[in-house]
């Protein structure tokens, strides 16, 4: 099988290397992104990068299936039997995508100042970016939003996680913090808070007001993604907070 575009053929400012310098990753496809790592292909019927990522992409979505999430947990010989993949390409991807699991994985450090939802995305994604269950963590800070403790609160099913106001902020309590972020992971993927995270996020706002313990966001995590839901609903503006 061949492909009928190279990156060779592609000017050189629009080629995914030379987009990803000048621009940074995020503005490549997936199919660029994998083009990087398998390269321009050799031999007289080389196959290209480009066309090759797409082709990869293509089986990979076979039967409706997320292909991001097939790549998550795929295996050397699973990519090899993939047209154009040999053993040094099928370990390459591999290793591209288990670097990017472990930097979502790492956490800060105790004592690490969480001073926006990047940093607390961080640190709640090694419990919970990941994983095939729904869980519900908290963080718990001091005055000065230095970390204090990490703890997964909740284990649901692969649908629902249950969590209360009264185990999460008894847990708060005990662990003598002042303020708290709580997360909580859907599997899906999809980090669209459904109505019953708005309703918990009211309920814990209040039970925050009444115990003068400000939550300071409640975020949804999932397959390499993250949303605030302070950032993007007006709750905190119902449910002032004393920070």
């Amino acid at each position: 099988m061949t492909y009928s575009l190279r990156i060779l053929d592609i000017p050189e400012t629009e080629r995914p290397r030379e987009r990803l310098m000048s621009y940074g990753p995020k503005t490549l496809s997936t199919a660029e992104l994998l083009a990087i790592l398998l390269g321009t292909g050799q031999g007289a019927g080389k196959l290209s990068a480009i066309g090759l990522g797409q082709h990869i992409l293509q089986k990979l979505s076979e039967n409706q299936r997320d292909p991001l999430a097939v790549l998550r947990d795929i295996s050397v010989p699973e990519l090899t039997q993939i047209h154009g993949i040999g053993p040094a390409k099928a370990t390459t991807i591999l290793a591209a995508v288990e670097l990017g699991k472990r930097v979502f994985q790492s956490r800060p450090p105790e004592a690490a100042i969480i001073e926006n939802p990047d940093i607390a995305a961080a640190a709640f994604s090694h419990d919970l970016m990941w994983q095939p269950q729904e869980l519900f963590a908290v963080l718990m800070l001091d005055v000065k939003n230095r970390l204090i403790a990490n703890k997964v609160i909740t284990m649901g099913t692969a649908t629902e996680t249950l969590a209360h106001p009264r185990e999460i902020f008894r847990e708060v309590i005990r662990a003598g913090a002042t303020r708290l972020i709580v997360a909580h992971n859907h599997p899906t993927g999809h980090v669209e808070p459904s109505p019953e995270d708005i309703s918990l996020t009211r309920q814990l706002l209040a039970g925050a007001q009444l115990l003068s313990i400000p939550l300071l966001d409640h975020l949804i995590l999932g397959n390499g993604n993250y949303q605030s839901l302070r950032q993007n609903t007006t709750l905190w503006d119902e449910y002032p907070q004393d920070e």
